[in-house]
Parts: structure tokens; C-alpha cells; sequence
């Protein structure tokens, strides 16, 4: 493999539109550009076809290159991850149209998962009418409708820690109701 100074040199005369340049650069890097392409798309095919892509860009934007101390690689790593990337997320697009939509599995619960649920939920509802009634719907209100202890607190009028020990207390009873 070529010294980064080597191919910065390449890159340099690429830039110019030096034809040889290109060929010598494409001689040193491209096993490994086409590595990094490879690793990204998984295809063989696809990694070809990118690494071609990419050393187009290579010579189109070759005069963007700039010497700074970093390792020629790295620009040139950098361009063929992107492309390969870039490619992965336009596949991804591609396959996401409606034909491919219509064909996914139902994920609504068959009828037995439906059954085992209305059950759990019969359960549930029994253990909440257990607790007393503004304890219930302090429960409902933080656990199914998202309303904060500080919310809470306000509408029960209780002090936060006294609703905090409301709920908690709830819970350890709903739970100890659904072990039965």
C-alpha cells in the first residue's frame, strides 16, 4: 500500500484531471474502499457497483481534498462509507412502499390473546372496585390518563407525599388482589 504521502500526491494530481493519477489511485485504494462499500451493503454485487460510484465522485470532487495533516484515507474511507450508507437508506425507502405494507402479518391480537385479555382486564377492574373510590380513580387518572402526583395532589387536595403513599399503597394492594 501506498504512504499517505503517496497518495496525497495522487490525489493532488487527480484534482488536475490527471487520468494516470486516477488509475494509480484507484490501483492503491480501491481493495479497500471496496472492503468498506462491501462491509456497509452486504452484496457483492451492490459493493461493485458502489465502489464504481464512488471513485466517480472521487474524481469529481477530488479538488476538495485538502492536505491537513489526516490521513488521505480517511477522506476517501469517509466518502465510500457515506455512498454505501447513502445507497442502504435508499433501499431501505424502496422497500417501504405499499406492496410491502399489505403484505405484513396482522399484529391485532388473534382470538385467544383477545380472550386472555378481556379476562385480565375483568380481573383488574374487580381489584380496582377493591380499593376505596378516590384511591381508584387517583390510580386510574396517574396510570392510564398520565396526570402527574403533583396534578394529582392538586385535584384530591392532599399534600404530594400523602398522594405518593395513596398510589403506592394502591399498587401493593392491586397487587396482592391479582395473585389471588
Amino acid at each position: 500500500m501506498a504512504t499517505p504521502e503517496e497518495i496525497e500526491a495522487l490525489m493532488a494530481r487527480v484534482a488536475l484531471g490527471d487520468r494516470a493519477a486516477f488509475q494509480s489511485l484507484y490501483a492503491t485504494t480501491s481493495a479497500k474502499l471496496f472492503g468498506i462499500c462491501l462491509r456497509v451493503l452486504s452484496s457483492r454485487a451492490e459493493a461493485e457497483d458502489a465502489l464504481q460510484e464512488v471513485f466517480v465522485k472521487i474524481w469529481r470532487n477530488a479538488g476538495r481534498y485538502r492536505v491537513n495533516g489526516l490521513s488521505p484515507m480517511t477522506w476517501l474511507i469517509t466518502v465510500a462509507r457515506n455512498h454505501a450508507i447513502d445507497r442502504v437508506r435508499a433501499r431501505r425507502a424502496e422497500s417501504a412502499d405499499l406492496d410491502v405494507v399489505n403484505q405484513m402479518p396482522d399484529e391485532a391480537p388473534g382470538p385467544e390473546t383477545s380472550a386472555i385479555q378481556s379476562s385480565e382486564r375483568a380481573r383488574l377492574i374487580d381489584c380496582l372496585d377493591e380499593l376505596p373510590d378516590g384511591r381508584a380513580r387517583a390510580v386510574r387518572l396517574a396510570y392510564l390518563q398520565g396526570e402527574t402526583y403533583a396534578d394529582l395532589a392538586a385535584r384530591f387536595d392532599v399534600p404530594l407525599n400523602t398522594m405518593r403513599t395513596w398510589l403506592r399503597r394502591s399498587l401493593l394492594t392491586l397487587r396482592e388482589c391479582l395473585s389471588r
